[in-house]
């Protein structure tokens, strides 16, 4: 029986990490455990271009704490005006690992995105060229598409006609929700990867819904089905490189979360790792984890793998940490609804 697991250390393929205060209490949540992180650009103003991702980066490095060793790998946020001439610098210089595709109003911060996909084509085109990875939030907002079909959707009237017509073009689908999302990647011979989040690994729609809301449940793209959380759950611990870690972990204060008009967004940088262990000794594969947390996104990204190691060690049950404080406002930290019995050891 395994009580303790080493791994390289994991990276994180899409974090939020917010600006000022919030920056500055969220950044070492991340750095304790993970050696570089895929930095989403969704910020107000969002970081377009070469210049807001070199000032964003700045910030981040003087927030982190002392003595960390921490990369954090810029993006840029796609908009029908973005420069490919200046994409394509920023990548040259070593400045931005991918750029961010957000359908226009899909979710949080998003209103700069894209709303009509011919006018991005020579940028995705230009990427292509250079090799830069193109991160895509995956659902349609057409107000006659369910919420629960966004995912599949977009799959078929967005994602897959822009692979198409840009052939050697590398994306991500960030947090895929649904089996749909599964089964296009897996029929993917090349060029195609997803994240798979923490939290939709442990909740379905009915932890939302059922007996009441649960506003720190809530997140986009929400969460779906029992048989789609099983599906995720069975390509994460399937060892199938084409998927790896990305948390999506985003805070928002309690009083955002619990508003008339709740924000969406779970924050899990604390509690990722021993609750990825409890996931893959829940389905016997405790020897795949080091794949989905610190190997098959460095191949994808064609990064090294890290040289560092972390140990988690089985312990006494021990309850998830409830808060975060931040000089924003209190954060509160997803619960899986169990008991850890893993934790950060060395």
């Amino acid at each position: 029986m395994t009580d303790q697991i080493t791994l390289r250390r994991p990276d994180d393929w899409h974090l939020h990490l917010r600006d000022g205060a919030m920056l500055a209490a969220v950044l070492p949540e991340t750095t304790r455990h993970f050696a570089r992180a895929i930095i989403m650009p969704n910020l107000v103003p969002p970081v377009v271009t070469s210049a807001d991702a070199i000032a964003y980066k700045s910030r981040i490095m003087a927030a982190l704490p002392d003595g960390t060793d921490f990369t954090p790998l810029m993006t840029l946020y796609l908009t029908e005006e973005t420069d490919a001439d200046d994409v394509a610098a920023a990548h040259a210089s070593g400045l931005i690992s991918a750029v961010k595709l957000y359908p226009a109003g899909a979710t949080t911060n998003s209103a700069s995105g894209v709303s009509d996909f011919d006018k991005v084509r020579g940028v995705l085109e230009r990427m292509a060229e250079i090799d830069l990875p193109l991160c895509v939030h995956g659902e349609v907002t057409d107000a006659d598409i369910d919420i629960f079909d966004r995912e599949a959707v977009f799959i078929d009237r967005v994602l897959d006609p822009i692979r198409r017509k840009t052939p050697g073009l590398r994306v991500i689908m960030e947090h895929i929700t649904t089996a749909d999302g599964v089964d296009y990647v897996q029929s993917a011979d090349r060029d195609l990867a997803a994240t798979i989040t923490t939290h939709h690994l442990i909740i379905n729609r009915n932890h939302i819904l059922v007996g009441g809301i649960k506003p720190h449940y809530y997140c986009l793209p929400v969460a779906k089905r029992e048989s789609h959380r099983l599906a995720l759950r069975a390509a994460a611990t399937s060892g199938d490189t084409r998927f790896f870690l990305g948390t999506d972990s985003a805070p928002h204060t309690d009083a955002n979360k619990l508003s008339a008009c709740g924000c969406a967004g779970c924050f899990t940088a604390t509690n990722t790792m021993p609750i990825l262990v409890h996931v893959f000794e829940e389905e016997g594969a405790l020897d795949r984890l080091e794949g989905f947390t610190s190997l098959h996104g460095p191949a994808f990204y064609r990064l090294p793998v890290n040289e560092t190691t972390i140990t988690l060690t089985k312990c006494a049950p021990s309850p998830t940490p409830e808060k975060l404080i931040t000089n924003e406002g209190d954060v509160t930290i997803f619960d899986p609804g169990f008991d850890l019995l893993w934790q950060v050891t060395s």
